[in-house]
């Protein structure tokens, strides 16, 4: 049973329809964070990667990723949404080993790899990792921040 659903995550995330990318948080702790995405077909991304093959956008996997590790960093350190921003800052050794498919049920893993307070803000380096079926998808160190707005 999920933690956090779509409005939960909402009430986190400045993301909507059609870029908000993850649909529940499944676990959460200080150190990592499950998130679930259903790939259903009728998305807009598939009229056009690829209309006759559709594939899910390696790309919005990883900003699937980045999204799970915002959620992580929010609860983590006490977010205020009115007075900060949650940014995607970086991604580095990504990996994509197949596709995910319409149909398919990804299940986003993240954990802190390094962490560290600033002066305005915070920001995590996390391991992301997505799987479909219990198989490893995608694979990749994401960093995201959390900055006072007027210092975004």
């Amino acid at each position: 049973m999920a933690v956090m659903d779509t409005k939960k995550i909402m009430e986190i995330l400045p993301h909507r329809f059609p870029f908000l990318l993850i649909d529940t948080i499944e676990e959460i702790d200080e150190n990592h964070c499950i998130a679930k995405k259903n790939v259903t077909v009728n998305e807009p991304m598939f009229t056009g990667h690829f209309p006759d093959n559709p594939i899910f956008p390696g790309v919005l996997i990883i900003e699937a990723m980045a999204q799970t590790g915002g959620v992580l960093l929010a609860e983590r350190t006490g977010f205020d949404k009115e007075k900060q921003n949650t940014l995607f800052m970086g991604m580095d050794s990504v990996k994509f080993r197949k596709p995910v498919l319409p149909g398919d049920t990804m299940m986003i893993k993240v954990r802190v790899e390094q962490s560290k307070k600033l002066k305005n803000g915070y920001f995590v380096k996390l391991k992301g990792e997505a799987f479909v079926d219990g198989e490893l998808r995608a694979s990749g160190l994401v960093t995201a921040g959390i900055f006072d707005k007027e210092e975004a």
